[in-house]
């Protein structure tokens, strides 16, 4: 029987590889065309975090976890690349699925592309056209040595087509993310500072910032939270942040107020509190997918994005660096003048059953 390798890494990894498991657990292993095995890089290595996000989205423990934790890029891509090699070639599998855009996404399908192993990559064909993003880097790399595609948008298998991929090794299965959130909607839960500060429901904004280009500048960062604080019309602004990036603000001394800093919140709680505000300002392509299923506002403080139907159809507007335009969206959401968006085809909590039906049509022909 054919033996198939899923690669996570990184929370988004998580949430996406979630519904998958579940879908596999749910058939009878005698009825399972493929045996399967979950491999967990160690990519985000925070022991209480990644544990908890396994426990919040029910995903079985990894069959194994390289433990290759951080580094400089091209260190982190080469220990995930060692690691996979030796564990491959000690137990040998004959497919490799990876999913997103993250350094563990590349380094395994590489890995495996050299190997002669298949692979096939979920959450494939998106791209920002914006090669500073190291996200967009790996992107590129593993559709160019990927044997199948699976997309979460008609766009995307254009993308895909436009580079040279043939039709045929395309296939159009909707987004694992909302696959996630379809299923966990009834379990969102408040995190600790809801009861602590009173929070209530519309009356307060979510920040979230990771990318380099916004957090590396501290300038930068107190030019968009003075931004928010002078549009939000004395709103709360929750932001849930990085110790690190925490210990930064505090120490250059930036003007928080208004601003409530919070730890990192699992799953179930980030959602819950998106889904209660008034409206989310971000730098993460993820979240612009979430909101545009839950119809909250999401202002991305980029100046592309690799998931363009959050904009076109969706409830995102990017803002890139202007803090006129940044103001301006704050405002209109306050004016409930904000864009009202809709769903995108195919995001219907149906992407695992679609995507574990391929597979088995896939190992079938192989």
């Amino acid at each position: 029987m054919k033996k198939i390798d899923f690669i996570v890494g990184t929370r988004p990894n998580f949430v996406k590889i979630a519904p998958i498991m579940k879908q596999l657990e749910a058939i009878d292993h005698k009825d399972l065309v493929f045996k399967y095995r979950l491999i967990h890089t160690g990519q985000h290595y925070d022991k209480a975090m990644s544990e908890s996000f396994f426990s919040q989205l029910g995903i079985r423990a990894p069959h194994q976890n390289l433990e290759v934790k951080s580094g400089s890029q091209a260190q982190q891509v080469a220990d995930i690349m060692v690691e996979y090699e030796k564990y491959f070639l000690e137990k040998k599998s004959d497919m490799c699925v990876v999913v997103g855009d993250v350094n563990s996404t590349m380094a395994c399908a590489i890995v495996a592309a050299k190997l002669s192993i298949p692979v096939i990559h979920i959450e494939s064909g998106l791209r920002s056209n914006d090669m500073s993003m190291p996200e967009e880097v790996n992107r590129i790399v593993t559709d160019s040595i990927a044997t199948w595609h699976f997309t979460t948008t008609e766009n995307a298998g254009k993308n895909l087509m436009g580079a040279g991929v043939p039709s045929n090794k395309i296939f159009f299965v909707g987004n694992l993310m909302i696959d996630t959130l379809i299923s966990n909607m009834d379990k969102l839960r408040p995190p600790k500072v809801w009861d602590e500060l009173n929070l209530e429901a519309k009356k307060y904004f979510i920040l979230t910032m990771h990318r380099p280009s916004n957090v590396d500048n501290t300038r930068n960062i107190a030019r968009i939270i003075k931004v928010l604080q002078s549009s939000a019309r004395g709103q709360s602004i929750i932001f849930p942040v990085h110790p690190r990036l925490k210990d930064k603000l505090l120490s250059e001394e930036i003007d928080l107020s208004g601003v409530i800093l919070t730890e990192p919140m699992g799953y179930l709680e980030f959602n819950f509190m998106v889904k209660n505000s008034l409206g989310v300002v971000t730098d993460s392509g993820g979240i612009s997918e979430e909101t545009t299923f839950m119809g909250i506002p999401c202002v991305t403080l980029r100046e592309n994005t690799e998931r363009p139907e959050t904009v076109d159809i969706g409830t995102n507007e990017l803002v890139g660096f202007c803090s006129r335009t940044l103001a301006e969206k704050v405002i209109q959401i306050l004016n409930n003048d904000y864009k009202i968006g809709r769903i995108p085809e195919k995001w219907d909590g149906q992407t695992a059953i679609r995507i574990v039906r391929k597979l088995e049509e896939i190992v079938g022909k192989s």
